[in-house]
């Protein structure tokens, strides 16, 4: 069981936590690669940040006022929460226990800092670090975007290197450098996490009885 040491919730998904500096890709590959796995789900953040160009409620994020989340927070409803460029972000507790007790496997899209909130709580969570190829690819992807200024994306790149600092505290890292070699690579980690003894454990429980049966 992939999650028994998260404490009392009897769950058999696996829970994962992918995280990078942004502009490395890591949603256009967590999007590809739920496209392709339907055993996975992603979990939705709240945030206190107003929506951009073309997101959706309930579906990009939760956004919420900044009195809303902060009722949300002492109320204890979240899993992690974590302040980034100036806005809230957070995962609600009880969604991912849920999902979780049915089977399902789920992604949190979260920094280094609710990264290490989520690891306390759930020890044996499945942690991948994604990076850009070098800072100057990554630079340009930020600036690609056409949504921010110089001094927007100096600023980014300097976050950008304290997340990346965080790497080591990760199981998995992958470089995305060929989007379709990266693609593959986490499809590897989420199929090789499914084979481990103690998730194989639940899934195969009746098997592994009857193959253990004395006359």
């Amino acid at each position: 069981m992939s999650n028994s040491n998260s404490g009392n919730t009897g769950c058999c998904g696996n829970l994962y936590i992918i995280a990078a500096p942004s502009g490395a890709g890591k949603s256009s590959l967590v999007n590809a690669l739920l496209a392709n796995d339907k055993q996975v789900a992603l979990s939705i953040s709240t945030t206190t940040r107003p929506p951009r160009p073309g997101e959706i409620e309930a579906e990009h994020y939760h956004f919420v006022s900044e009195d809303s989340f902060e009722a949300s927070r002492k109320a204890g409803e979240f899993l992690e929460y974590a302040k980034v460029f100036d806005n809230w972000y957070a995962t609600s507790s009880k969604v991912i226990t849920s999902t979780l007790e049915q089977g399902q496997d789920i992604i949190l899209e979260i920094d280094w800092q609710g990264a290490r909130q989520v690891k306390a709580k759930f020890p044996s969570a499945i942690g991948i670090f994604i990076l850009p190829p070098s800072l100057q690819s990554l630079r340009q992807r930020l600036g690609k975007r056409g949504q921010d200024s110089e001094a927007t994306i100096d600023r980014r790149m300097a976050d950008a290197q304290l997340e990346i600092s965080h790497w080591v505290e990760f199981d998995y890292l992958i470089i995305n450098d060929d989007f379709a070699i990266a693609l593959q690579d986490m499809a590897t980690i989420f199929s090789a996490a499914r084979l481990s003894s103690n998730y194989q454990r639940l899934q195969q429980q009746k098997l592994l009885e009857d193959l253990l049966k004395t006359d």
